[in-house]
């Protein structure tokens, strides 16, 4: 009887898997992918090395020269103006006796905060004058300061340039900021003698000029305009 032919493969297959033939080519495509996915890392790898490589230091020191500086510059100091002002209105009126509000406005041309401590005065004999509206420009009749109007500010004395400080220090704003100009009440810093003329019945007065202020430049936190303050003494 002749030999049985033996039409198995040389290798024995294994029951459930299909051995697929060998592809040479697949196995080159792969690596080719892998190839250039490594010269594009490589790449980026190298460029962050390069640019951390331009802020690395160094062993070599540098040091700086004696006498090393820079150049500045303090600013120049200009004098306040505070003027009469209409707005708001005096809550507490002058009569015969009594006081009353004075509301003004502190300018400051100055590139810096400025802070008011305290005011100087005129002697009590010098007076306001009178006008007809808040205005100022009317004046009143028989009430102005040669007849005289008897107003004078509270406070004031024998002794000009008498100094009277403020109960709260007040800070104007630097030139061209918020609360620059500052409008500001006296609360019955205005004074009314007994001996005022019936003539100054419904007047405004402009009350006579400052001789002066003690203030200071400098950073502070500003005053909001408007804002209420007096002396009392």
């Amino acid at each position: 009887m002749p030999p049985l032919e033996n039409t198995s493969n040389s290798q024995e297959r294994r029951p459930g898997r299909s051995r697929l033939p060998f592809r040479p080519e697949r196995r080159h495509r792969t690596r080719a992918r892998w190839s250039r996915r490594s010269r594009v890392a490589g790449a980026i790898v190298g460029a962050l090395l390069a640019g951390g490589g331009a802020y690395a230091a160094t062993n070599w020191t540098v040091g700086l020269a004696a006498g090393s500086s820079g150049e500045g510059q303090s600013a120049t100091v200009s004098n306040l103006t505070i003027s009469a002002v209409a707005s708001p209105a005096a809550t507490n009126v002058l009569y015969p006796g009594g006081t009353g509000d004075v509301v003004l406005t502190i300018t400051n041309p100055n590139p810096f905060p400025v802070t008011v401590t305290a005011v100087n005065l005129p002697t009590n004999t010098v007076y306001a004058n009178g006008y007809t509206s808040n205005a100022l420009t009317t004046q009143q009749t028989g009430c102005i300061a040669t007849t005289p109007s008897y107003v004078i500010w509270n406070y004031s004395s024998a002794t000009s340039g008498s100094s009277h400080t403020l109960t709260t220090a007040v800070t104007v704003a630097a030139s061209g900021q918020p609360s620059n100009p500052l409008t500001l009440t006296l609360t019955n810093d205005a004074s009314m003698t007994a001996s005022a003329p019936a003539a100054c019945e419904n007047t405004f007065f402009s009350m006579p000029a400052l001789t002066g202020v003690t203030a200071t430049g400098g950073a502070a936190a500003v005053t909001t305009s408007p804002a209420t303050d007096s002396w009392t003494s």
